[in-house]
């Protein structure tokens, strides 16, 4: 199948050689990661960053001569009279304590035992870059976190179709039917749903096409393709001489293996604003002919419930074993 059930398309990209295209949007592509490849780069940024300014302190550290004063500074850190030695950073004698200054820096923890003077103005350069490297490295990491957290594909997850969709007579004419709902109570504002049959075609000419995409007309209760999903609704498509299933019956249905119908639902999430979109398809042998989805609306003291548990639930109806385009073909003659 083209599409799962869970929406998941079954599409493998092979042979990229423009992989550079990917870095040129690095903070779409951190989103797109995986959850342990976006956590790898997030500690590894950090502690790349911290071993960098940490080996940078202690060179300077080195070149100003801190290291040989660092065991009488410690005795004494606050001294500070005449013709007394001063160090860039306090209290750095190795690439330990180097290491640890570059972390309260970028972190802002500041115990206080390390500070920078006011010796070196270079000292002073790599602190503001410092703090502005990490401010960019935290805004980076915060936005990529909040963005895969909050995916609109994580909406999608209480949007629900039914499992089988059905074929009957509907208004005395063959309609293909699925149920779609949503679980929770803020709703899909502006929601649309369409409808694609995906199969394989040859044209005259001989050219083959593995995924030919036809769109499909769509009718639900309120009209057009727009849906108030307060409630889980029945969307229907009827089989005219415009549509694909046009030429089938229950008897050649299952053998239509190629036949392969999904459905789109698009929508603005009600809390946040984010535009999402759930999918899901329906192949030959998950059409049932001849059923029909039961109610599962009721009203209960004043209000109207659902039972979300007949959400799937199919009844038998009679519908003619026939072709939409013979049932058309016997009222033209009756």
């Amino acid at each position: 199948r083209f599409v799962g059930k869970n929406g998941a398309c079954n599409v493998a990209h092979k042979n990229i050689r423009e992989q550079g295209r990917f870095l040129q949007d690095v903070f779409t592509t951190l989103v797109d990661l995986k959850w342990p490849h976006t956590l790898l780069i997030f500690t590894m940024s950090f502690l790349c960053s911290w071993l960098l300014f940490g080996m940078v302190w202690w060179l300077i550290a080195f070149a100003h001569g801190d290291l040989d004063h660092s065991t009488r500074l410690q005795r004494d850190p606050a001294e500070g009279t005449a013709g007394t030695f001063v160090p860039c950073v306090t209290s750095i004698h190795s690439f330990t304590s180097a290491f640890l200054f570059s972390i309260e820096v970028q972190v802002t923890i500041g115990f206080g035992g390390r500070m920078v003077t006011e010796e070196c103005p270079a000292a002073i350069l790599v602190l503001i870059v410092q703090n502005i490297v990490g401010l960019v490295i935290n805004a980076i990491m915060l936005g990529c976190i909040f963005m895969k957290t909050s995916q609109a594909h994580r909406r999608a997850e209480t949007l629900i179709f039914s499992k089988h969709a059905v074929i009957a007579l509907r208004e005395g004419r063959l309609c293909f039917m699925l149920r779609v709902g949503d679980l929770r109570k803020s709703m899909i504002i502006s929601a649309t749903i369409r409808m694609q049959v995906v199969k394989k075609t040859a044209s005259l000419e001989g050219e083959v096409v593995p995924l030919n995409q036809i769109d499909i007309q769509m009718e639900n209760p309120v009209g057009g393709n727009s849906i108030f999903l307060v409630s889980p609704l029945i969307i229907y498509h009827v089989i005219d001489k415009n549509s694909p299933l046009y030429d089938i019956s229950p008897m050649n249905l299952h053998h239509h293996e190629d036949l392969e119908i999904i459905v789109i639902l698009e929508g603005v999430v009600e809390t946040t604003g984010i535009t999402t979109q759930a999918r899901t398809s329906y192949l030959a042998d998950e059409i049932l002919w001849g059923q029909r989805f039961v109610p599962i609306v009721a009203e209960e003291d004043g209000r109207y419930s659902v039972d979300y548990s007949k959400f799937g639930n199919t009844v038998k109806v009679p519908t003619p074993s026939c072709t939409a385009r013979q049932l058309e073909e016997d009222k033209s003659i009756m």
